[in-house]
């Protein structure tokens, strides 16, 4: 699909990727963005639509889905809790609070926009995935898995809308110089870039996007059947 003339909604667009995305959009020619958070009056550039929006509720998922001009949905948010072992005693409570906006936050919105989205002649989804679909860290032990089941469930939605022209795409980047990397002592990819490629890759047809080095070796690996150890940090 086409960026320019699309109308596009990003959830978590308040800051990171989200807020690049917006950017990279308006860049793009996009006609019209709905710019999603849970607080909108986070929400800093001018020329979009501010919406609220939790993926985790029911109730903001339905007033979002009254945007039925919607041509491309960009499920970006994301958290990280940040449980340093799957063996931890919070790790329970934390994979739960990851996995209702991570997994089930990214379902809810895919299912309520996938009848919209055929609609106006099938349009396309992307997925915020990770590198850590694919490898599991200490400090992202349970948010690794999240992305893990985030993968496979674009895989399923890809399937199930290439029938009404909807095209699925999963993004995978590794560390972006964000709010949620800012502890990490490792390379960063600017999130604009991230966001460019992202877009520029929809538009190519792509159905998956390494946005940085370490997204394309780890998948490299994963394809060659070999055991993929976590990066090492500078």
């Amino acid at each position: 699909m086409q960026i320019k003339n699309s109308v596009v909604l990003v959830t978590g667009a308040n800051r990171g990727l989200g807020q690049a995305f917006v950017k990279a959009l308006q860049q793009a020619g996009a006609t019209k963005i709905y710019a999603a958070a849970r607080d909108p009056s986070g929400i800093t550039v001018s020329g979009v639509v501010p919406i609220k929006l939790d993926v985790t509720s029911v109730s903001d998922i339905a007033a979002a889905a009254q945007c039925k001009d919607v041509t491309l949905l960009i499920n970006n948010a994301g958290i990280h809790v940040g449980i340093g072992s799957l063996l931890s005693p919070e790790s329970t409570v934390a994979a739960r609070k990851e996995y209702e906006v991570n997994f089930f936050g990214t379902l809810a919105m895919s299912q309520a926009f996938a009848p919209i989205l055929a609609a106006n002649g099938g349009g396309a989804i992307v997925n915020v995935l990770s590198a850590l679909s694919w490898i599991n860290m200490p400090g992202a032990a349970t948010y690794a898995a999240t992305k893990a089941a985030a993968w496979s469930l674009t895989n399923g939605l890809r399937n199930e809308l290439r029938q009404q022209g909807t095209q699925v795409v999963a993004l995978h980047a590794a560390f972006m110089d964000t709010d949620m990397a800012r502890g990490v002592n490792m390379p960063k990819t600017d999130p604009y870039v991230v966001a460019q490629r992202t877009l520029e890759g929809v538009q190519q047809g792509d159905v998956e996007i390494l946005a940085d080095g370490i997204s394309a070796h780890l998948k490299q690996s994963l394809s060659a059947g070999c055991y993929l150890q976590p990066p090492s940090r500078g």
